[in-house]
């Protein structure tokens, strides 16, 4: 008896009471809204029941699985637009973003979704047509600016040189001050370092290295000081003089790929070069040849083989190899007023120049002028991308740092996503939300007074942040091994890259190993430590003389939607005597599924020939790299480069006041995201457990 009345309370709430899902609504005195005809048809009984289903399948990352149950829904009722929007989510979620676009353009054409839904079909569209990368030679803008000084209390003073962190925070070396001062993306201060007990003696430059340790030149110390990745002194490094191993004045810094320290030594007119633990190897710069010597040295970049060196005193940037080499002046004699750092960032140098920041192309020598701060006193010493794609830079004179983007970013905002709702504990309820700019890059480094979120327009209670994506130090990873004939003469060279992988890993996060043959099959699931001995004989998957490489790349992607947040594919292939096929999944569709779900994908190649052109778009069209398996530096840093990939993922949480009717009710939930003076919302909504 009492399960057939709960049945009939469940069914009359099913046709009766989704006040949310169909019909003109008007708001009772609780704030919820109702319907003002409560006589509902049977189709939209069965519609809703489907909805239902398609909404909680949504938010397990079932994602074709949402899609049939919307598409029946949507039968039942083929004109109502919230069905229609979230059959668009589903279908952009599966990578199908042109039948997303229908069906949102259907729901816009009905006068649903307003100014928000336009600004989403925009916004996709743009980046179906464009890509995701932004023109490099764009001027920025001010976003924001963090002043030394606020209401008479000094924050910090001479900000001379800046390092961001892939979580988005800061680090700002004071020379003033002798410290260096921790920020996060809304300039709050999270934490001060003055060095050891007679603390930093004018830290000009910071830098971190490749083991996630920080190198701090000292000018007037005549010295390096050595952090651990905290921040906690560890040693120095170097000492006054002008031998070698010893420095005056020391400005700059930069690491190779052979983690080799390159230091601009000041006071002695030349470049020094240290290795990874600090011994001295040797030092370049001086007259030879038809090179009259470095007679300012500030700013220092490298890029691969060549290391770019800014003069103050010639105003010019000079070209050398890694052997200290001079090869040329890159741009004339006279072309800056006084530059100092630079930074090299995919094929220009970032160049402060006084009062503004310019690009110099490191093959032509090009100019291009990014921003300019104006005609009061400035004096503009650093500039550093963030991984927001926004440049950091230090006024020195000014005394503030600001946060410049470019200019088409500010005026687009902010791309807000509300990915997983779970109201499995209902009235508390988490939201996990992802941020993005317009051309798909993440917005890392969010705090919780970021966010804003309501019900039904009205804010909820016990807010609360539970954390960031960008905050995870492990990565789930998946690894296809190409199992073409071509590919399998490279048995060793494979071997030895899943074993490399698996090792860089250090014993966390799950790695999976999928064999793309003729019909692509998962091999192992597990802790990486037990890929010590990997053998290619192992794998059930013959070789084959075409990979179905599109079902391999989609069956691991399938694997990885629940999996950590921070996950990638690695596809190990050769070059473009390969034979992967794209038969089943067009390209766009593939980079796509892996776009919207937080998928990276890099691939390892085992020998020098031209990645097809197929793998070459996919590649080009993610995020991730692409790896040579006999590269100098090895492969250990595969993993590294992958968890430190920008994650704008968070999740919150917070007690719901919303009534539920069993479970049945469409509970709205609408979320906000302010950063400086960009913004980004979206609308959803979800279903509390059934009573």
């Amino acid at each position: 008896m009492k399960m057939m009345k709960k049945s009939a309370i469940l069914l009359f709430a099913a046709l009766f009471s989704l006040s949310a899902l169909y019909g003109q609504v008007t708001t009772d005195d609780a704030g919820l809204r109702v319907p003002e005809d409560r006589i509902r048809t049977g189709n939209e009984g069965f519609a809703s029941e489907e909805f239902r289903r398609g909404v909680q399948a949504y938010y397990k990352g079932a994602f074709n699985e949402a899609i049939v149950q919307f598409e029946k829904a949507l039968a039942y009722l083929p004109d109502d637009n919230l069905i229609l929007d979230w059959l668009g989510k589903a279908y952009y979620k599966a990578g199908l973003e042109g039948s997303a676009l229908s069906y949102w353009n259907n729901a816009s054409e009905n006068g649903y979704g307003g100014l928000l839904l336009e600004n989403k079909i925009e916004i996709v569209r743009e980046r179906r047509v464009t890509g995701d990368s932004t023109d490099k030679l764009m001027r920025f803008s001010e976003a924001g600016a963090f002043p030394g000084e606020f209401q008479g209390n000094l924050i910090f003073s001479g900000p001379v040189s800046v390092q961001p962190n892939y979580d988005g925070t800061m680090w700002v070396a004071a020379y003033n001050t002798n410290e260096l001062v921790l920020l996060n993306q809304n300039g709050k201060v999270i934490n001060r370092i003055e060095g050891p007990l007679n603390g930093f003696d004018r830290p000009s430059d910071i830098l971190r290295l490749h083991d996630g340790k920080l190198l701090v030149s000292e000018n007037a110390g005549d010295r390096l000081a050595l952090l651990d990745e905290k921040g906690h002194f560890e040693r120095y490094i170097a000492s006054k003089g002008r031998a070698k191993g010893q420095l005056v004045g020391p400005l700059y810094l930069a690491q190779d790929y052979l983690e080799r320290i390159y230091v601009s030594d000041y006071g002695n007119r030349r470049i020094d070069v240290f290795d990874k633990d600090g011994e001295a190897i040797f030092f370049f710069g001086g007259p030879g040849g038809d090179f009259a010597g470095l007679k300012g040295p500030t700013g220092i970049a490298i890029a691969d083989e060549q290391v770019f060196v800014a003069d103050d005193q010639r105003q010019c940037i000079y070209e050398f190899d890694r052997a200290g080499n001079f090869i040329r002046e890159l741009v004339e004699p006279g072309t800056f007023k006084k530059p100092e750092s630079i930074k090299y960032k995919n094929g220009s140098l970032i160049v402060c120049d006084s009062n503004r920041v310019v690009s110099v192309d490191s093959e032509s020598g090009a100019l291009f002028e990014y921003v300019r701060t104006g005609n009061a006193p400035a004096r503009v010493t650093a500039a550093g991308p963030d991984v927001n794609g926004n440049l950091i830079v230090t006024d020195f004179t000014a005394n503030e740092v600001y946060v410049m983007s470019k200019v088409q970013e500010l005026v687009g905002g902010l791309f807000v996503q509300i990915e997983q709702i779970d109201a499995s504990k209902f009235p508390n309820v988490t939201v996990e939300l992802r941020v993005e700019n317009r051309h798909r890059q993440p917005v890392v480094g969010l705090q919780e007074e970021n966010f804003y979120l309501t019900e039904n327009m009205r804010p909820v209670s016990k807010l609360k942040m539970l954390g960031a994506a960008s905050n995870n130090t492990d990565a789930d990873i998946t690894i296809i091994i190409d199992r073409s004939v071509n590919t399998a003469l490279h048995g060793a060279e494979i071997e030895s890259s899943v074993k490399e992988v698996a090792a860089s890993m250090k014993g966390r996060g799950i790695l999976r190993i999928v064999s793309a043959g003729a019909i692509p099959a998962v091999e192992y699931v597990g802790k990486p430590d037990a890929l010590g001995d990997f053998s290619l004989a192992a794998l059930k998957t013959k070789t084959t003389s075409s990979a179905a490489c599109d079902l391999a790349i989609r069956l691991a992607a399938n694997d990885l939607i629940n999996a950590a947040k921070k996950r990638g594919i690695v596809l190990i292939t050769a070059g473009s005597g390969n034979s992967l096929s794209f038969e089943k999944y067009n390209l766009a569709e593939l980079s796509c599924y892996m776009n919207n779900n937080s998928i990276a994908f890099s691939v390892i190649q085992l020998d020098q020939g031209a990645l097809g052109d197929e793998l070459s778009y996919v590649a080009d069209s993610t995020s991730g790299d692409i790896y040579y398996v006999f590269r100098p530096q090895g492969l250990g840093d595969l993993v590294k480069d992958m968890i430190e990939l920008p994650q704008g993922i968070y999740q919150l949480s917070y007690t719901s006041a919303m009534s539920t009717n069993f479970g049945t009710n469409y509970l709205p939930l609408e979320a906000e995201v302010y950063l400086l003076n960009r913004s980004g919302r979206d609308e959803t909504g979800y279903f509390a457990p059934l009573q």
